[in-house]
Protein backbone atom coordinates (compact mmCIF):
# COMPACT_ATOMS: atom_id res chain seq x y z
CA UNK A 1 0.00 0.00 0.00
CA UNK A 2 0.85 3.43 -0.93
CA UNK A 3 0.15 7.08 0.60
CA UNK A 4 -2.34 8.65 -1.93
CA UNK A 5 -1.58 12.57 -2.72
CA UNK A 6 -3.66 14.35 0.04
CA UNK A 7 -2.77 17.85 -2.99
CA UNK A 8 -6.39 19.15 -3.70
CA UNK A 9 -8.39 18.78 -7.03
CA UNK A 10 -8.21 22.33 -7.76
CA UNK A 11 -6.34 25.76 -5.99
CA UNK A 12 -8.39 28.42 -6.79
CA UNK A 13 -6.11 30.78 -4.79
CA UNK A 14 -3.01 29.50 -7.04
CA UNK A 15 -1.32 32.50 -9.01
CA UNK A 16 -2.45 32.03 -12.53
CA UNK A 17 -0.01 30.63 -14.86
CA UNK A 18 0.52 33.81 -17.07
CA UNK A 19 1.22 35.93 -14.03
CA UNK A 20 4.14 33.45 -13.32
CA UNK A 21 5.73 34.21 -16.29
CA UNK A 22 5.40 37.70 -16.25
CA UNK A 23 7.67 36.89 -12.90
CA UNK A 24 9.81 34.82 -14.30
CA UNK A 25 10.30 36.94 -17.62
CA UNK A 26 11.46 40.02 -15.39
CA UNK A 27 13.53 38.55 -13.44
CA UNK A 28 15.65 36.78 -16.22
CA UNK A 29 15.69 39.89 -18.70
CA UNK A 30 16.05 42.67 -15.52
CA UNK A 31 17.73 39.87 -12.55
CA UNK A 32 15.75 42.01 -10.24
CA UNK A 33 14.77 40.97 -6.39
CA UNK A 34 11.38 39.69 -5.27
CA UNK A 35 10.12 43.14 -3.72
CA UNK A 36 11.00 45.42 -7.03
CA UNK A 37 9.48 42.66 -9.30
CA UNK A 38 6.41 43.18 -7.05
CA UNK A 39 6.45 46.67 -7.20
CA UNK A 40 6.49 46.69 -11.41
CA UNK A 41 3.80 43.85 -11.38
CA UNK A 42 1.87 45.38 -9.08
CA UNK A 43 1.50 42.33 -6.68
CA UNK A 44 2.78 40.63 -2.78
CA UNK A 45 6.52 40.58 -2.26
CA UNK A 46 5.57 36.71 -0.88
CA UNK A 47 3.58 35.66 -3.62
CA UNK A 48 6.84 36.88 -6.04
CA UNK A 49 9.08 34.81 -3.47
CA UNK A 50 6.81 31.98 -3.54
CA UNK A 51 7.22 31.99 -7.75
CA UNK A 52 10.69 32.15 -7.68
CA UNK A 53 10.95 29.46 -5.04
CA UNK A 54 8.69 27.28 -6.73
CA UNK A 55 10.71 27.30 -10.12
CA UNK A 56 13.93 26.90 -8.44
CA UNK A 57 15.44 30.07 -9.45
CA UNK A 58 19.22 30.50 -8.59
CA UNK A 59 19.19 34.05 -6.21
CA UNK A 60 20.84 37.14 -7.26
CA UNK A 61 23.62 36.52 -4.99
CA UNK A 62 24.44 33.33 -6.87
CA UNK A 63 24.58 35.56 -10.33
CA UNK A 64 26.82 37.34 -12.36
CA UNK A 65 24.58 40.40 -12.99
CA UNK A 66 26.43 41.44 -15.83
CA UNK A 67 25.34 37.87 -18.11
CA UNK A 68 23.38 36.32 -15.48
CA UNK A 69 25.08 33.51 -15.55
CA UNK A 70 25.58 31.38 -12.28
CA UNK A 71 28.82 32.05 -10.68
CA UNK A 72 31.11 28.94 -10.54
CA UNK A 73 32.60 29.23 -7.34
CA UNK A 74 35.88 28.00 -7.18
CA UNK A 75 36.28 24.66 -5.33
CA UNK A 76 38.94 22.55 -3.96
CA UNK A 77 39.57 18.92 -2.63
CA UNK A 78 42.07 19.10 0.01
CA UNK A 79 44.45 21.99 1.75
CA UNK A 80 46.35 23.73 -0.64
CA UNK A 81 45.10 22.90 -3.72
CA UNK A 82 43.95 26.16 -4.04
CA UNK A 83 45.17 29.52 -2.07
CA UNK A 84 43.33 33.31 -2.78
CA UNK A 85 46.31 35.84 -2.60
CA UNK A 86 44.68 39.80 -2.66
CA UNK A 87 45.71 43.07 -1.04
CA UNK A 88 43.54 45.24 0.57
CA UNK A 89 44.18 49.07 0.76
CA UNK A 90 43.39 50.73 4.49
CA UNK A 91 43.51 54.11 5.21
CA UNK A 92 44.87 54.59 8.55
CA UNK A 93 43.30 55.80 11.54
CA UNK A 94 44.17 59.56 12.76
CA UNK A 95 45.40 60.19 16.71
CA UNK A 96 41.41 60.16 18.37
CA UNK A 97 39.59 58.16 16.16
CA UNK A 98 38.42 58.44 12.48
CA UNK A 99 35.29 59.74 11.16
CA UNK A 100 33.10 55.76 10.83
CA UNK A 101 32.99 56.10 14.34
CA UNK A 102 33.37 59.63 15.51
CA UNK A 103 31.28 61.42 12.58
CA UNK A 104 32.84 63.65 10.00
CA UNK A 105 32.91 66.64 11.99
CA UNK A 106 34.97 65.29 14.61
CA UNK A 107 37.14 62.81 12.71
CA UNK A 108 37.83 65.99 9.80
CA UNK A 109 39.05 67.64 13.14
CA UNK A 110 41.34 64.80 14.21
CA UNK A 111 42.53 64.08 10.73
CA UNK A 112 43.43 68.32 10.45
CA UNK A 113 45.30 67.77 13.80
CA UNK A 114 47.43 64.66 13.33
CA UNK A 115 50.81 65.64 11.55
CA UNK A 116 52.70 62.20 12.73
CA UNK A 117 53.36 61.52 9.29
CA UNK A 118 55.33 64.82 8.59
CA UNK A 119 53.79 64.89 4.98
CA UNK A 120 51.22 67.12 3.46
CA UNK A 121 48.75 67.44 0.08
CA UNK A 122 48.79 70.45 -2.39
CA UNK A 123 46.07 71.89 -0.31
CA UNK A 124 48.37 71.93 3.19
CA UNK A 125 46.34 69.75 4.92
CA UNK A 126 48.16 66.80 6.50
CA UNK A 127 48.96 63.39 4.90
CA UNK A 128 47.95 59.86 7.06
CA UNK A 129 49.07 57.59 4.05
CA UNK A 130 47.65 53.77 3.87
CA UNK A 131 47.97 50.51 5.20
CA UNK A 132 48.73 47.32 2.73
CA UNK A 133 47.09 44.23 3.70
CA UNK A 134 48.42 41.25 1.78
CA UNK A 135 46.49 38.04 2.48
CA UNK A 136 46.88 34.23 1.60
CA UNK A 137 43.57 32.49 2.01
CA UNK A 138 43.62 28.47 1.30
CA UNK A 139 40.31 27.89 -0.02
CA UNK A 140 39.16 24.39 1.26
CA UNK A 141 40.32 24.95 5.08
CA UNK A 142 39.46 29.02 5.21
CA UNK A 143 43.21 29.09 6.85
CA UNK A 144 44.72 32.59 6.32
CA UNK A 145 48.19 34.28 6.35
CA UNK A 146 48.06 37.88 6.48
CA UNK A 147 50.63 40.75 7.12
CA UNK A 148 50.12 44.71 7.12
CA UNK A 149 52.52 45.91 4.87
CA UNK A 150 53.74 49.72 3.87
CA UNK A 151 53.17 48.98 0.06
CA UNK A 152 52.39 46.85 -2.63
CA UNK A 153 55.24 46.59 -4.71
CA UNK A 154 56.47 43.76 -6.84
CA UNK A 155 59.57 42.19 -4.39
CA UNK A 156 56.49 43.19 -1.16
CA UNK A 157 54.42 40.86 -2.80
CA UNK A 158 56.96 38.18 -3.61
CA UNK A 159 58.62 38.54 -0.10
CA UNK A 160 55.16 38.10 1.51
CA UNK A 161 54.23 34.98 -0.64
CA UNK A 162 57.71 33.31 0.51
CA UNK A 163 56.87 33.76 3.63
CA UNK A 164 52.98 32.67 3.59
CA UNK A 165 54.25 30.00 1.90
CA UNK A 166 56.28 28.60 4.83
CA UNK A 167 53.64 29.52 6.93
CA UNK A 168 51.19 26.84 4.95
CA UNK A 169 54.33 24.50 5.35
CA UNK A 170 54.08 24.39 9.35
CA UNK A 171 50.38 24.10 8.59
CA UNK A 172 51.06 20.30 7.23
CA UNK A 173 50.03 21.04 3.41
CA UNK A 174 52.20 22.20 0.36
CA UNK A 175 50.73 24.65 -2.22
CA UNK A 176 49.44 23.84 -5.54
CA UNK A 177 47.76 26.68 -7.33
CA UNK A 178 47.83 30.04 -6.26
CA UNK A 179 44.46 32.61 -7.69
CA UNK A 180 45.43 36.20 -8.14
CA UNK A 181 44.31 39.51 -10.00
CA UNK A 182 45.73 40.87 -12.32
CA UNK A 183 47.57 43.55 -10.80
CA UNK A 184 50.99 44.85 -11.86
CA UNK A 185 52.73 43.45 -8.51
CA UNK A 186 51.63 39.92 -9.49
CA UNK A 187 52.42 39.85 -13.20
CA UNK A 188 56.05 40.75 -12.15
CA UNK A 189 58.92 38.33 -12.63
CA UNK A 190 60.08 38.72 -9.09
CA UNK A 191 56.46 37.59 -8.04
CA UNK A 192 56.64 34.53 -10.90
CA UNK A 193 60.40 33.36 -9.58
CA UNK A 194 58.92 33.27 -5.52
CA UNK A 195 55.97 30.96 -6.55
CA UNK A 196 58.63 28.75 -7.92
CA UNK A 197 56.91 25.45 -8.82
CA UNK A 198 53.54 26.21 -7.38
CA UNK A 199 51.45 27.14 -10.49
CA UNK A 200 49.86 30.14 -11.05
CA UNK A 201 46.60 31.53 -11.73
CA UNK A 202 44.49 34.49 -12.42
CA UNK A 203 41.38 35.74 -12.40
CA UNK A 204 39.22 37.27 -15.55
CA UNK A 205 39.33 41.05 -16.23
CA UNK A 206 37.12 42.62 -14.56
CA UNK A 207 35.38 40.16 -12.43
CA UNK A 208 36.70 40.26 -9.01
CA UNK A 209 33.70 37.68 -7.72
CA UNK A 210 36.30 34.68 -9.32
CA UNK A 211 38.55 35.45 -5.95
CA UNK A 212 35.60 36.07 -4.20
CA UNK A 213 36.32 34.05 -0.79
CA UNK A 214 39.64 36.28 0.18
CA UNK A 215 37.24 39.49 -1.24
CA UNK A 216 34.88 38.13 1.45
CA UNK A 217 37.32 37.89 4.24
CA UNK A 218 38.51 41.20 3.65
CA UNK A 219 35.26 42.42 4.24
CA UNK A 220 35.01 40.17 7.45
CA UNK A 221 38.11 41.62 8.64
CA UNK A 222 36.71 45.29 8.17
CA UNK A 223 33.41 44.55 9.85
CA UNK A 224 35.02 42.25 12.59
CA UNK A 225 38.42 44.48 13.16
CA UNK A 226 38.85 47.11 11.28
CA UNK A 227 35.91 49.41 11.85
CA UNK A 228 34.43 46.71 15.08
CA UNK A 229 35.32 49.53 17.36
CA UNK A 230 36.85 52.95 18.32
CA UNK A 231 40.12 52.85 18.07
CA UNK A 232 41.89 55.70 19.45
CA UNK A 233 44.99 55.60 17.37
CA UNK A 234 46.27 53.86 13.84
CA UNK A 235 48.95 51.74 16.31
CA UNK A 236 45.91 50.43 18.85
CA UNK A 237 44.52 49.06 15.73
CA UNK A 238 47.10 47.15 13.99
CA UNK A 239 48.40 45.90 17.50
CA UNK A 240 45.30 43.77 17.41
CA UNK A 241 45.01 42.53 14.15
CA UNK A 242 47.45 39.73 14.77
CA UNK A 243 44.84 38.44 17.95
CA UNK A 244 42.13 39.08 15.63
CA UNK A 245 43.30 37.06 12.67
CA UNK A 246 44.23 34.01 15.45
CA UNK A 247 40.24 34.09 16.50
CA UNK A 248 39.48 33.88 13.07
CA UNK A 249 41.67 31.39 12.19
CA UNK A 250 41.56 29.02 15.18
CA UNK A 251 37.92 29.65 16.72
CA UNK A 252 35.37 31.63 13.95
CA UNK A 253 33.19 29.52 12.51
CA UNK A 254 32.28 29.54 9.32
CA UNK A 255 29.13 29.44 7.68
CA UNK A 256 30.43 27.93 4.15
CA UNK A 257 31.77 24.94 6.33
CA UNK A 258 28.81 24.92 8.21
CA UNK A 259 30.43 26.51 11.35
CA UNK A 260 33.31 25.08 11.10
Amino acid sequence: MADRSSRPHHSPNQTPTRTERRIIKVRVLRRWGPARIAYLLGLNVSTVHRVLSRYKLARLRWLDRPTGRVIRRMESAAPGDLVHVDVKKLGKIPAGGGWRMLGRTQGNHNSQADKSSGRRSKWGDPLRGHHFLHTALDAHSRLVYSEILADERKQTAADFWERANAWFLECGFTVRNVLTDNGSCYRSHVFRDALGEVKHRRTRPYRPQTNGKVERFHRTLADEWAYARLYTSDAERCAEYSSWLHHYNHHRGHTSLKGR
